[in-house]
């Protein structure tokens, strides 16, 4: 009987497909996926990297129309290689487009590649492309995830030309973090190449093929952490020269010159950020590479996310603005209408404005007579409602005075309400079960790109319908002291969760059930991807639960996920 194993999910949005290439000499072909190189250079290797060289194997005899599991309707094969194939697919059950790989389930590599799906799905990072499902079914494996039709390979974005200082910066810094907070899960990638990086419309970075990349083609490594660093600062000097930092060419781009060996990215092209330049030499250290004279190579993606932390921040160009051009006046401002034009040479001559001939026919003088009698009797009205006024003030007194005085009663404006100072944050357990309590401060760190997610939940919206979250969760601010709480501002981890907010009273010590929570700043509802709220008048609190009792749907049949991306409390 065939098994069916579906991984957890974390992000309902479409998805390109992941780099399909196993080695350096495969180029991109669109923004899609990677295709076979005919150029016949040699796998580039990093430092520990295993490439499985067994004989190329059959893929699966498949044809667009294909339907797995009666929901995923194969659409377009993007890749065939060494007994996979990868397709862009249409889920029919919720009418989106997604990316599938394709194994046969007696394929020697099929076991790893679940594994590494299911791993990868687990992770639940917003800023990796997701494993939407990992099936083995009908002597198939295959694997189901995401894909971005609005986002643009990391390939393409270099064929137009080498990057900015600060959008290479953006890459770098999205990219190392991601990494070091995968590899803190036990998670590599190993096939990090310009075709698994894309940059999605707004600027964000996504990273594709987590380990999934690696398990279908074999690769393994003795140091994950170094060869996926080394692969971060390939990256980064590709973007700074619009090069590939090894003498043979690869996705597109021109190796290094033969004989010369790694050199900094600022000796290559000029006008390359130094601090970059360093910063790359520093992750290519490797094999005889030269770091920076002043400081040690960065080893892991953490020693390279810190690393470029510690720089200072590289700040977006100003913004060009094309002069508009210069304002012509027309011949007739410029006092030339009607005249003939000079010939070559001819001094132009000063014209005189001769003012139009009076009216003297018998209607020019009727409607000179009207014009003058319009004119007296606005003269005389705007009189009478002058003086009228004048009177009317004279009569008021100082009446009105203590009316107007915008510093009086009510009318004293408001302060605008700004964000209060956050001592500590710890999950809300009525039931002294946590869910993801070492994540709670990634809601609190300002950085809306990461979140406290919830784990996936089965069947119910209410946590599973489980006895221990019948309750719900969610997260408790402490403000250190009491203070005048006068709104509310959070940024929800996916729209579709049913959320309130609550405050504890103002005496109140370490609330830790819902009753502790008496007093209401928000109605429980369902909330989009944001939860503002301005309060009629402040509350004074030192606690204040952010309450999550349903979660959305992930995607996939019957999964269920939430979360919290940022909060705010306003005083």
């Amino acid at each position: 009987m065939a098994e069916r194993s579906t991984a957890a999910v974390d992000v309902a949005d479409n998805s390109g497909d992941e780099p399909l290439a196993a080695k350096a000499d495969e180029a991109t072909t669109d923004g899609t996926a990677e295709a076979q190189d005919t150029t016949g250079t040699k796998p580039q290797k990093t430092d520990g990297e295993h490439i499985n060289t067994e004989a190329t194997l059959p893929t699966p005899d498949l044809h667009s129309g294909h339907k797995l599991a009666r929901r995923y309707r194969l659409e377009e094969c993007v890749t065939r290689l060494d007994g996979f194939s990868s397709w862009r697919a249409v889920d029919e059950k919720l009418r989106r487009a997604v990316g599938v790989h394709l194994l046969p389930a007696d394929h020697p590599r099929a076991r790893s590649v679940l594994a590494a799906a299911r791993s990868s799905a687990l992770l639940g990072d917003p800023r990796f492309v997701q494993v939407l499902d990992a099936v083995e079914e009908d002597d198939l494996v295959y694997v189901v995830h995401e894909w971005l039709p609005d986002a643009t390979e990391l390939t393409s974005l270099l064929a137009a030309g080498p990057m900015d200082a600060h959008d290479a910066y953006q890459l770098v810094s999205q990219v190392s973090q991601a990494m070091a907070a995968a590899h803190r899960e036990g998670l590599a990638h190993l096939r990090l190449t310009p075709g698994a990086v894309l940059r999605s419309s707004t600027g964000q970075y996504r990273i594709r093929g987590l380990a999934v990349n690696a398990a279908l083609r074999g690769i393994t490594s003795d140091g994950p952490q170094r060869a996926d660093t080394e692969a971060i600062g390939a990256l980064l000097y590709a973007a700074l020269t619009q090069r590939w930092p090894y003498e043979t060419d690869a996705y597109g781009l021109s190796g290094l010159p033969k004989g010369v060996g790694l050199i900094a990215p600022d000796q290559v092209r000029a006008g390359v950020h130094r601090g970059l330049s360093e910063l790359a030499m520093r992750a290519l250290a490797n094999d005889g590479a030269t770091a920076s004279r002043q400081e040690q190579p960065c080893t892991t993606p953490d020693e390279l996310a810190k690393a470029v932390a510690a720089m200072p921040r590289i700040r977006p160009p100003e913004p060009t603005f094309t002069a508009p051009p210069e304002y012509q006046r027309t011949t007739y401002q410029r006092g030339t209408y009607g005249r003939p034009p000079a010939g070559p040479g001819a001094t132009p001559q000063p014209v005189i404005a001769v003012p139009p001939a009076p009216l003297q026919s018998r209607t020019g003088k009727v409607l000179k007579w009207a014009v003058s009698a319009l004119l007296i009797a606005a003269l005389g009205l705007g009189s009478w409602q002058l003086a009228e006024t004048l009177l009317h003030g004279k009569d008021s007194g100082t009446e009105d005075t203590t009316q107007t005085t915008p510093e009086s009663g009510d009318n004293k404006p408001r302060p605008a309400a700004k964000p209060l100072r956050i001592a500590d944050a710890t999950e809300f357990m009525p039931s002294g079960t946590g869910i993801r309590e070492k994540d709670v401060p990634k809601a609190i760190d300002g950085n809306p790109d990461s979140a406290w997610v919830t784990k996936r939940y089965l069947g119910y919206a209410n946590f599973g319908n489980l006895a221990p979250r019948r309750d719900g969760s969610g997260i408790v601010i402490d403000l250190g002291s009491v203070q005048d709480v006068a709104g509310i501002k959070i940024e929800m981890y996916r729209s579709g969760q049913k959320a309130e907010v609550l405050a504890a009273e103002a005496s109140a010590s370490a609330p830790s059930s819902l009753s502790d929570f008496s007093q209401r700043l928000t109605k429980l509802e369902t909330v989009g991807s944001d939860l503002k709220k301005t309060l009629d008048k402040p509350v004074r609190t030192r606690y204040v639960l952010v309450h999550l009792t349903e979660l959305p749907s992930d995607g996939t049949a019957d999964g269920y996920r939430g979360g919290i991306s940022e909060i705010s409390v306003l005083g």
